[in-house]
């Protein structure tokens, strides 16, 4: 069983890499299993059509859209200098996909890589894209998603992944890009459908969508879900979610329309916390591991116990207004109050030499003996808010000659996030696990919480403007800028110790106050208007090609990546600090091809991200660091002919410190959990008499892990590549039965790999999963 490559045990093949991916996707493009795009039967893809400037925008149909959801980008795909994916439900609802992070592989090399620090394993839709974390830059319907929890795909239209700086479209972010989910709305057509879907491994998934108009021009919109899955390959991990979704709209087929939707998500998860890497290529044993060498672990055990939860709950309102004051004047107004509850417990550990032990007198050569401590509780009880108003105002022109697509509005924004500190209350730790044969049924460790709180809130006002110029037929000019005047306040509480050193992570009494009594570690606040800014062009020949470069600046104040601040010194959400900036050039080439059924795009880019910190404590520090991305992405979306649809994308990416301290565990001067080369694709075929065949292809590069001084753990996980199919029967216009496939060698590889090294997220195994998809 091979899963990690160590430098030690194998030579490096970087070379090869580009070449092996460049001759899959081309491969894949040519010889993989034909397919076509079912048009979703519950009307989940239907919009307004307009017609703007002879730019037509359709609804979806297929894997391939005309436009993303947003205002702010008032051109289509074809003409926005930017790479945009979009991927519609089409697509994902026929991979058998149900989570952001199962649709998120049809764009390569965006993952979830990381699997979190030592004791604080990495929860929900931790996202990596282009070298750096995205997971504070979730978006759904163009508002800030919050709370580190997997997402849900049973009421989202399609997934749209911006990538470059977005912070002139949504303010602070990543600094390579940002993710929106579209929700589903009512619209003007009864229709009735759903999914019964049933797999290896005790999955269990129902999802039902039903849509019922009434009156001339109103709809009532209801999507379902309820799912009790365990998950492939892991043993007692478990998702159990239900939720509900409505949506009302008025005056759907009129100047002014009104939509309420509503989302409520109740999860009831048994979460994971891996796998060690004891055993594994690239792992050498500590003092008294060394019986353990070349004697992995089975990556289906699971080292949690019966008290491990991931109790989540999802609230979402948001009402949408829409007036056409004509055909060159729109104005939209967006008001959304959403909250997420988590309270979670997860048994993590650490498998050093001194959590792997062997009782009095064991025989060091007998493997089942041995047992690994399970001392590392990670405790959860988080609260997130957001209140936003958000006005738009869409205006097209002339001035002369040139014509315009303005686009400028306001955003009103609060976001808050509340935590509730637990810890251990006796001191002790959970019953050890037999390492090779681990037990859920565990005692020991009695937890409560601790008085440790805190609370984070920032509120944004922000002014925006876009405008696409356009001069003639074939030249385009777009700028954008934005203007964000926040504050971000928090407020940190503590229990205090008077025992002396202070423990790590500890907190010293102030002179007179006793121990264990609650005081106050951080009470500090942070301000300042951030301005960020993009300009594109777009030089067009006929239909088919497009030409096009841009440039833009993208910032991350200080706590804007989880509402925390610190007063020490150094530490990246010290108010004290200039806000992290990104800038991106990226230049491509985008092509309508076959009657405009298939898209073709080519960008090459280059981000450089600045204001990173540097020096140390005895040094001082300054914020002089640098990393970039330098890299390629081609892709392929659409339909070759009527019956045969593909989706492909490969991307090849160098990362890079240019100034500061390495980040990797082997001392590369990469950026950490980013593969160089990665490749996905899918492709199906519809044949005359209703059997639809179809499959992929995912490759994922080898990633570095970070360095945190963990000693004899593997630097570095190996490339894997894995296999998907499907094939579905329609059996009448009302009942379409469906089989996919996943990781069809069952081939073994490591998904994520934690910080340390420690624990590491085994690859889905062979699975199966059978589906009856209904409409009506």
């Amino acid at each position: 069983m091979s899963y990690i490559k160590s430098r030690k045990h194998a030579p490096r093949t970087r070379r090869s890499q580009p070449t092996l991916a460049t001759a899959t996707l081309i491969t894949g493009l040519a010889l993989a299993l034909p397919a076509t795009a079912e048009v979703a039967p519950d009307g989940a893809s239907d919009r307004n059509a307009t017609t703007l400037d002879n730019v037509e925008v359709h609804g979806v149909s297929g894997y391939r859209a005309e436009e993303v959801a947003s205002p702010k980008f008032t051109q289509s795909l074809q003409d926005t200098p930017q790479t945009i994916q979009v991927i519609t439900s089409d697509l994902f609802n026929q991979q058998g996909a149900t989570t952001l992070t199962e649709a998120l592989r049809n764009s390569p090399g965006v993952g979830t890589f990381y699997a979190g620090e030592n004791g604080n394993t990495a929860t929900g839709d931790t996202v990596y894209m282009r070298g750096f974390d995205t997971s504070s830059s979730i978006f759904v319907d163009g508002v800030r998603d919050l709370g580190s929890i997997s997402r849900d795909l049973f009421n989202i239209d399609q997934v749209e992944v911006t990538k470059g700086p977005a912070g002139t479209d949504n303010g602070r972010s990543a600094p390579t890009g940002a993710i929106n989910l579209v929700t589903r709305q009512a619209f003007l057509r009864d229709a009735v459908s759903g999914t019964v879907a049933a797999g290896t491994d005790g999955q269990k998934r129902t999802t039902a969508d039903w849509n019922q108009t009434f009156a001339d021009s109103a709809a009532i919109r209801l999507s379902a879900l309820w799912q009790d899955s365990d998950v492939p390959g892991r043993d007692e991990v478990n998702n159990k979610r239900w939720g509900l979704a409505p949506s009302l709209g008025f005056g759907l087929d009129t100047a002014t329309r009104y939509y309420l939707n509503l989302l409520y998500v109740k999860q009831d998860n048994v979460p994971d916390g891996f796998v060690p890497t004891i055993g594994l290529p690239g792992w050498t044993p500590q003092a008294g591991q060394e019986p353990l060498v070349g004697h992995p672990v089975d990556p289906e055990n699971f080292y949690g116990t019966d008290a491990d939860h991931d109790d989540v709950t999802s609230q979402m309102a948001t009402f949408r207004f829409e007036h056409d004051f004509s055909d060159t004047l729109k104005l939209t107004n967006t008001a959304r109050w959403g909250k997420t509850e988590q309270n979670y417990l997860l048994t993590a550990f650490m498998s050093t030499g001194a959590n792997t032990g062997l009782p009095v007198g064991a025989d060091p050569n007998d493997l089942s003996a041995y047992t690994l401590t399970r001392g590392n509780p990670t405790f959860k009880d988080q609260e997130n808010t957001i209140l936003t108003d958000q006005l738009n105002l869409r205006v097209d022109f002339a001035t002369g000659s040139v014509r315009h697509n303005l686009s400028t509005g306001l955003e009103f924004t609060r976001e808050e996030q509340k935590l509730r500190g637990q810890a251990a209350t006796n001191g002790s730790a959970w019953t050890p696990a037999n390492l090779y044969d681990p037990d859920t049924n565990a005692t020991g460790l009695t937890w409560a919480h601790n008085g440790a709180d805190s609370e984070g809130k920032t509120t944004t006002s922000s002014v925006y403007v876009f405008d696409t110029l356009k001069f003639g037929e074939s030249f385009l000019l777009t700028a954008g800028l934005r203007l964000d005047d926040y504050k971000t306040d928090y407020f940190a509480v503590a229990p205090c110790t008077t025992t002396l050193p202070v423990p790590r992570g500890g907190v010293a009494c102030p002179s007179g106050v006793a121990n264990g009594s609650i005081v106050t570690t951080t009470d500090t606040d942070a301000s300042d208007t951030l301005f960020n800014w993009k300009v594109g062009t777009v030089y067009k020949i006929g239909n088919t090609v497009s030409l096009y470069a841009n440039y833009a600046l993208s910032q991350q104040p200080p706590g804007g990546n989880n509402f925390q601040l610190s007063t020490v010194e150094g530490n990246v959400n010290n108010p004290n600090l200039d806000p992290q900036k990104a800038r991106t050039f990226e230049v491509g080439t985008k092509w309508n091809l076959l009657d405009d059924a298939l898209a073709l795009n080519l960008a090459l880019f280059q981000t450089e991200v600045s204001n990173e910190i540097t020096g140390s404590a005895a040094e001082g520090f300054f914020q002089n660091g640098k990393k970039s991305v330098n890299g390629l992405e081609v892709s392929a979306v659409g339909r070759i002919t009527e019956n045969w649809s593909v989706s492909a994308g490969y991307t090849h990416q160098q990362t890079k410190i240019d100034e500061g301290a390495l980040v990797t565990a082997d001392g590369t001067n990469n950026l950490s959990y980013t593969p160089e080369d990665a490749f996905t694709s899918w492709t199906t075929y519809r044949l005359p008499f209703g059997l639809t065949l179809g499959g992929g292809i995912r490759y994922s590069g080898e990633t570095h892990r970070g360095t945190d001084g963990a000693v004899g753990t593997p630097a570095f996980t190996k490339s894997y590549t894995v296999y998907d199919a499907v094939a579905s029967y329609e059996v009448n216009d009302h009942l379409v039965l469906r089989l996919n496939a996943y990781n069809l060698f069952d081939k073994q590889y490591v998904a994520a790999i934690n910080k340390s090294g420690y624990r590491y997220t085994p690859g889905t195994p062979r699975t199966f999963l059978l589906s009856a998809d209904f409409r009506f």
